[in-house]
């Protein structure tokens, strides 16, 4: 763990892996609730930091986090979205021929965790697939993919809530709305949310 200044109030927690990502967050979540963190606003996870804000002694709590005993990730008790999907997508085939397996069989078989948020307003970086099924991202990334792409990166999978660029395998879609600004909350997908992909009837 090595834990870095951001300006007078915040601090950049840096670990090795997403497993480590969402270890250390539940914990800080777990001490904040407990009124061991002081002001602490804002703890935002990404893919291999934590961003603390509104920290009142970053140089206490900065010298003081390295020392922490941080418990492995209890199974995920969040919230649970199932998200219906038509596999249709243009990389469907090269996806399973890497698998070496269907991809609804394989994606039905896992339940995913939202690891953090970013890149567009609804998108949620999903872990939880097993390495065998980690796959490249495209060499040439594709100008526009549509909204509600599901897709795969990597070690995460994803959805995306509205057309823009992207390099991800895509496998299917979805009508899953997945920001809505009218709805509360607006994001369908927030840390720590559980996930599962259903094949769509029809």
């Amino acid at each position: 763990m090595r834990v870095l200044p951001v300006g007078r109030e915040a601090l950049l927690v840096e670990v090795d892996s997403a497993a480590e990502v969402a270890a250390v967050h539940a914990e800080l979540l777990r001490r904040r609730a407990a009124g061991e963190l002081g002001g602490v606003r804002e703890i935002v996870p990404a893919a291999r930091t934590v961003l603390l804000d509104g920290v009142r002694d970053a140089a206490g709590l900065a010298a003081r986090l390295p020392g922490w005993e941080v418990p492995d990730l209890a199974p995920a008790t969040g919230p649970e979205v199932v998200v219906p999907v038509r596999y249709d997508g243009p990389d469907l085939a090269e996806v399973a021929a890497l698998w070496g397996a269907p991809v609804p069989e394989v994606m039905a078989s896992v339940e995913f965790r939202v690891a953090f948020c970013g890149f567009a307003p609804g998108f949620g970086y999903l872990t939880g697939l097993p390495e065998r099924f980690h796959v490249p991202r495209r060499a040439t990334p594709r100008t526009a993919v549509p909204a509600g792409s599901v897709a795969l990166a990597g070690e995460f999978a994803g959805v995306y809530p509205r057309s823009s660029p992207g390099g991800w395998q895509l496998v299917g879609t979805t009508d899953a709305v997945l920001w809505d600004p009218d709805r509360d909350p607006a994001a369908l997908f927030a840390p720590g949310t559980r996930v599962r992909f259903a094949e769509a009837d029809g």
